[in-house]
C-alpha cells in the first residue's frame, strides 16, 4: 500500500470511477473533482503527490490548471501532472508541455498503462 495522495479532475463520472477504482486497488488515495476550478481549489487546500487532469473540463481546462499550479506558490507546484486527453495533435502536446505537464495520455487508454505511468512518476514501480 503506497498511501500516495492523487487528485483526479475529470468531468466524466464514468471515467473518474474507472480511474479511482483502478488506482485505489493499487493503494492510492484518490480525491475526485469534476472541473478545473474544483481541482484548483483542492490544490490550494491540500497536499498531493500527483495530479491527473482531463484536458477539456468546465471552468478551467487541465492545461490552465497546470499553468496556474506551476506558477503558484502552492506546495503542490512541483508534483507530477498527468494530462488525459482525446486531443492527440502535436500542437496540443506542445501546449501541454509548455504548461508544465509531466505526462500526456491520449484517450482511450488502458488502466494498466495509467498504473505504470503513475508508479513510475511516484517511484513506486
Amino acid at each position: 500500500m503506497t498511501g500516495n495522495k492523487i487528485l483526479l479532475a475529470d468531468d466524466e463520472a464514468a471515467l473518474r470511477f474507472l480511474i479511482t477504482e483502478t488506482l485505489a486497488d493499487e493503494g492510492y488515495a484518490i480525491t475526485e473533482t469534476e472541473d478545473g476550478q474544483q481541482a484548483k481549489d483542492k490544490l490550494e487546500q491540500e497536499s498531493y503527490d500527483l495530479v491527473i487532469l482531463d484536458y477539456m473540463m468546465p471552468e478551467k481546462t487541465g492545461v490552465e490548471v497546470c499553468e496556474w499550479l506551476r506558477g503558484s506558490d502552492s506546495p503542490n507546484r512541483d508534483i507530477p501532472v498527468i494530462l488525459l486527453t482525446a486531443k492527440a495533435l502535436e500542437k496540443d502536446k506542445e501546449k501541454a508541455k509548455a504548461a508544465g505537464v509531466t505526462s500526456y495520455i491520449v484517450k482511450p487508454f488502458s488502466p494498466l498503462q495509467l498504473i505504470d505511468i503513475v508508479q513510475s512518476l511516484l517511484g513506486d514501480g
